[in-house]
């Protein structure tokens, strides 16, 4: 079924902003997921389809949905993608880089010419095997979205908050730490945002709720025209940016693959965000 980081964070953003995406397939890819991404206000000229398949994933999760094994990867059409962008999107103000290697992540990067607001995702695989590469890509982001076992990793340090410190010393002004169903904490270096994940009485698929919760941070941030080198912009824009993408991550596990975003609506996404906001204000 369809997935991939790059389907689920335009799906998510799209809720937000019209979202233009950069990525490849094969001649397998179905014209009814094409269909259904154009739908969604997801623009398309940047995907490029060749010969070949496209890339492959499945893989099985533990009993609390809180670990996966991988089965199966299959790179396909993905192996030798080079990432070209269509002009028209070189002057866009934001960009989400997902995650893929950071010699590609700077290399779209480099192509841009009025981005505002850049960051992205990467993985454990990255920062054992390209750490160097890793973070000279990330020296040039305005912020990174990692998990916790991610960011210890990358800081050497398994205490959150100095681990934060030292990641933020390397570039980027602004982390989010993915804790899956225990939240997600935002820290800068004047502030820190800690909120609660949003329990979910049915875990369906957790598959891709990482990439919804990057695509309502940023997504949200586009809305509001939210831009960090200003210099007067309101840090709690980035708190509520935070509690839009916890929102899009809960609805992406109610059910398979990108099956929610079929009938999900903004009224449906602005209630939940509401719900936070009463669950957490004290």
């Amino acid at each position: 079924m369809l997935g991939g980081s790059c389907t689920y964070i335009a799906l998510s953003a799209s809720y937000f902003t019209p979202t233009s995406i950069v990525g490849i397939v094969g001649e397998d890819f179905d014209a009814e997921d094409r269909r259904f991404l154009t739908s969604k206000n997801v623009d398309l000229d940047g995907l490029e389809q060749v010969p070949g398949k496209t890339f492959f994933w499945s893989g099985v999760y533990s009993a609390d949905m809180n670990d996966r094994t991988t089965l199966r990867t299959d790179l396909n059409v993905f192996a030798d993608f080079q990432p070209k962008l269509p002009r028209a999107y070189r002057s866009f103000p934001y960009l989400f880089l997902g995650n893929i290697q950071p010699a590609l992540q700077r290399g779209v990067q480099g192509q841009m010419n009025g981005v505002r607001f850049v960051g992205g995702d990467t993985m454990n695989f990255w920062i054992s095997h390209t750490r160097d590469e890793l973070i000279q890509t990330i020296r040039n982001w305005d912020f990174l979205l990692i998990n916790d076992s991610e960011a210890r990793m990358l800081a050497g340090e398994q205490n959150l908050r100095r681990a934060a410190q030292k990641i933020l010393d390397l570039g980027p002004n602004t982390l989010i730490i993915k804790r899956g169903e225990h939240g997600a904490m935002l820290f800068r270096r004047d502030t820190l945002f800690m909120v609660p994940g949003y329990l979910l009485e049915d875990v369906f698929d957790p598959t891709g709720a990482g990439d919804c919760f990057a695509g309502g941070f940023v997504g949200y941030l586009a809305e509001r025209g939210f831009d960090l080198r200003n210099g007067s912009f309101d840090v709690r824009e980035l708190h509520r940016a935070v509690i839009y993408g916890s929102v899009m991550g809960s609805f992406c596990c109610e059910q398979f693959g990108v099956d929610r975003f079929r009938t999900l609506t903004r009224q449906e996404i602005d209630s939940r965000f509401e719900e936070f906001r009463r669950f957490t204000e004290f």
